[in-house]
């Protein structure tokens, strides 16, 4: 429930500097133009050069339509709040291992299980956790500890790559969004022409830009939400293999300190 909260206030945030940047963009916009139309010297082209980045992004925003445009948006925010939510929590996650299994080791020597345990209490991250479940139980059978580990290390798998596969769907969504509407603004266009009943450029223009414009943001969008997923992606794996290699070694421990 935490971490739905996070999710949300990061998607919030994010909303609400999205909104903030869109009136001061408006509000720089409406100062151009009145120093535009002071300085009579400019031309219309030089005030066409001057338009910024996040103001021509805008502008072909709110020219592709506030339906696609819109959800396209939305995609692009709560994937960069899943990502974001997941990127703090992996590098929270990440712990020096070599340190962690050099400290159990000492400690297991000098103060033998408990002193162990008391190690990984004190340590974050998966590893330390999967440790304490295998030295919880190393008091009995080898076996049971070495299962213990085993399932543990598959919820804390989980753990690492939950809500991930909703990055995955947005980085769908959002281009078949985008082609939907470029689907709708060709029969936008293909309508005008037989209302019109003869083939002119000026009444197919506009579908058609609209109809590009939604499939270049959407490609956009998934193109920005598949750079974090695949970064997201080789931080698990490189938890993954942390925890497993962790693991042999703790077992390997565990066998030592019995004989």
């Amino acid at each position: 429930m935490k971490r739905l909260f996070s999710i949300l206030a990061i998607a919030g945030i994010m909303a609400f500097g999205t909104v903030s940047a869109n009136n001061f963009a408006t509000t720089a916009s409406m100062a151009t133009t009145t120093v535009a139309t002071v300085t009579q010297d400019e031309t219309p082209a030089q005030a066409e050069d001057d338009l910024g980045f996040h103001q021509e992004l805008k502008k072909r925003f709110i020219e592709g339509g506030p339906g696609f445009m819109g959800i396209v948006l939305l995609c692009l925010i709560l994937g960069l709040a899943i990502a974001i939510e997941r990127i703090i929590f992996l590098n929270l996650s990440t712990t020096n291992t070599k340190k962690l299994v050099q400290n159990v080791e000492d400690a297991l020597q000098s103060g033998g299980i408990e002193a162990a345990k008391e190690v990984c209490r004190n340590t974050k991250g998966p590893v330390a956790s999967i440790y304490y479940q295998g030295l919880d139980r190393a008091d009995g059978d080898l076996d049971a500890a070495e299962k213990a580990v085993i399932a543990y290390g598959g919820v804390q798998m989980g753990q690492l790559e939950k809500n991930v596969s909703w990055i995955s769907l947005f980085i769908a969504l959002a281009p078949m969004l985008g082609f939907m509407g470029t689907v709708i603004g060709m029969i936008q266009a293909f309508d005008k022409i037989e209302a019109a009943g003869d083939m002119q450029p000026s009444l197919v223009a506009g579908g058609i830009k609209v109809a590009l414009l939604t499939t270049v943001f959407g490609l956009i969008v998934a193109i920005i939400l598949q750079v974090f997923y695949n970064y997201i992606i080789a931080k698990i794996d490189s938890i993954v293999n942390d925890m497993e290699d962790a693991s042999i070694t703790l077992m390997d421990m565990l066998v030592r300190y019995k004989r």
